[in-house]
């Protein structure tokens, strides 16, 4: 009975309809524009939706996506002829003649459905699915029927037939959380949709009709029918003859399922972190929170960051990085490799010495993606890594200092701060370059005090290292003892200093782009100058001295020149190795997630191990 009441409803509204829109338009058109007005009350804004993030390494090849849905849109002129038939001569023939309904066909449902509980027969155009796909919820009712006719009429006033189609076309469901007939091409035959032949064309054409029925994974044999049916109606209309069809038909279909690219889960994690500081410092947003005071407005804006992160991630982009596939594949072989302790973990960074680039990351044994990250995330004391940066580059460049300029190394206390060499060793008068080699705890805190201490957190101010605190400006600062500390980036970051005497941001992300390849965003850092050439020429000597002949003996020579400074912290808690040679500046952490003593990795020397394999092509 409620369907017969429906029936009738909907067959009185039907001219009712056409009279109030001639009536509408005919008063509108008199004020003004129909189309304008006709927006004020009946708003034509689709929901968002989310495609597809591509990153590309520095190939220029895809090594990771980021998608929840699978999205391809196309511009209709890309989409074959013979694929746009194939929907238009199926579910609306009449497509380019109506007004945006069809109320033969309309009636024809109301017929069919009248008969039974259930709205099975919507009698839709291609207009009204597309109102129904961008701007109504999917509910089968006889009132969202009756706004939708009013949609789609309205749809057909803003936009062109074309364009509709376009639309329809890149919005409709294929099942398996793809979207588009663009899409389903790359999805269900890794090809694009121009590659495509007919039979194929007309096998995804078979899907959208009822999505879960014809899933060509679970039921081909239900797709392939369909298909066949497809084909038939295509016989029927003029479009195909019979023995093309036949042909069509005959094809076997053959299934190559796109697989989620997701390779090198360590760099590309980093990435969508590192696209976040990028928006936040492009924005502006980074500016304003250096400037606000109150914390609840920090918040905000912290929140806008993130915000407009997923706005840009939800278009799409395609994000151009400096990975260098080979080397982070052989980094994270041999390194994993090497912590055959249970519980002992690395992070570690790779920078290209040219473009100051980020080419490889290490995250740690068994990282998975969204695990913690430690080339990133692990803030820990640098122990004497920080020497070079900290107390030896700011002494040359402040005072007449030089490699051979005798020093105390003898034991001091500058309060109750009484500082020890490893080993409990005690020195008198050293040259410089000894105290470096041998990493004299002594000589380092009483340099630094000799520099001052505000004077010398000048120096590293240009690296930015986000856990350096006030707090941290006292003598313990000299031996790496800070109440937080760095991260591998960071002080790789800060190494790459030693290149050239020149700073500039390292980064992994080149450029982040649109589906059209228009550019978004990019870095506009510029090179800063850090340390004068002189200063430069005496610490790459100090840094290849330590691995000729201090606590870096065991690393490889793979270039002309090679260069670091080691560190470790109380009781082998944390070892570090830090440098460069002519191709790249890396710093590894080893160390374990809950601290505890790893002497045993400083005896066999894994960290010079890892720290070649790093420096390694």
């Amino acid at each position: 009975m409620k369907q017969v009441i429906g029936c009738v409803f909907i067959l009185f509204t039907i001219p009712i309809l056409f009279i109030v829109q001639d009536a509408i338009a005919t008063e509108l058109n008199s004020a003004g524009s129909f189309k304008e007005q006709m927006s004020d009350f009946i708003e034509l804004t689709s929901l968002p939706v989310s495609l597809p993030v591509a990153m590309k390494d520095r190939n220029g090849l895809v090594f990771s996506e980021e998608y929840v849905e699978w999205r391809e849109p196309l511009s209709l002129s890309s989409i074959p002829l013979i694929a746009r038939q194939l929907f238009l001569e199926s579910e609306d023939t009449g497509f380019f003649e109506h007004r945006g309904y069809d109320l033969a066909a309309i009636v024809r449902a109301f017929a069919v459905n009248s008969a039974t509980d259930d709205v099975k027969q919507g009698g839709s155009t291609i207009t009204q699915q597309v109102v129904r796909m961008r701007f109504l919820s999917p509910e089968k009712t006889y009132e969202r029927k009756l706004t939708e006719l009013f949609y789609a009429a309205e749809l057909e006033k803003q936009s062109t037939k074309n364009e509709i189609l376009e639309m329809y076309l890149n919005e409709m469901y294929f099942g398996n959380q793809v979207y588009g007939i663009g899409a389903a091409a790359t999805y269900y035959f890794s090809r694009p949709i121009g590659e495509l032949d007919v039979a194929e064309l007309a096998f995804l054409a078979a899907i959208p009709n009822n999505p879960s029925l014809y899933d060509p994974l679970r039921h081909f044999d239900y797709t392939k029918k369909r298909q066949e049916r497809l084909l038939s109606i295509l016989i029927r209309n003029g479009v195909l003859t019979a023995k093309e069809a036949n042909l069509q038909m005959k094809i076997e279909i053959k299934l190559k399922v796109k697989k989620k690219e997701n390779n090198y889960p360590t760099y590309s994690t980093y990435v969508l972190s590192e696209l976040e500081q990028l928006i936040a410092k492009s924005e502006g947003l980074n500016e304003k929170i250096a400037h606000v005071g109150d914390e609840s407005e920090k918040n905000v804006l912290k929140m806008r960051i993130k915000q407009r992160t997923s706005e840009i991630l939800a278009e799409g982009p395609i994000i151009e990085t400096a990975l260098e596939p080979i080397k982070q594949q052989r980094d994270e072989r041999m390194i994993s490799s090497l912590l055959n302790s249970e519980g002992l973990q690395a992070g570690a960074a790779v920078i290209d010495n040219d473009t100051r680039e980020i080419v490889s990351l290490y995250g740690g044994k068994g990282y998975r993606k969204a695990d913690f990250h430690r080339a990133y995330q692990a803030v820990r004391q640098p122990g004497s890594a920080i020497k070079p940066i900290l107390v030896y580059a700011p002494l040359f460049e402040s005072t007449t200092y030089r490699e051979n300029t005798p020093i105390n190394s003898g034991n001091i206390c500058i309060g109750s701060y009484c500082p020890t060499n490893i080993g409990g060793s005690i020195y008198g008068t050293v040259t410089v370059e000894e105290a470096f080699r041998r990493s004299h705890n002594t000589a380092a805190v009483r340099l630094l005090r000799m520099i001052g201490i505000e004077e010398a957190f000048e120096f590293i101010e240009p690296f930015k290292f986000k856990s350096i605190s006030k707090k941290d400006r006292n003598y313990a600062a000299a031996l790496g003892g800070f109440s937080r500390g760095v991260t591998p980036l960071e002080l790789a970051g800060a190494y790459s200093g030693f290149i050239d005497g020149t700073y500039k941001s390292v980064h992994a992300i080149r450029s982040v782009k649109d589906r059209n390849g228009n550019v978004l965003y990019d870095w506009q850092d510029e090179k800063i100058d850090v340390w004068s050439s002189a200063t430069v020429s005496i610490m790459r000597s100090l840094l290849e001295d330590v691995v000729v002949n201090g606590t870096g003996r065991g690393i490889s020579y793979t270039t002309s020149y090679t260069g670091a400074k080691t560190g470790t912290t109380d009781h082998y808690k944390d070892i570090w190795t830090a440098g460069l040679n002519d191709r790249y500046t890396t710093a590894v952490w080893i160390g374990t997630d809950h601290p505890q003593s790893i002497q045993w990795v400083s005896d066999q020397k894994i960290h010079l191990k890892i720290f070649s394999t790093l420096l390694t092509d």
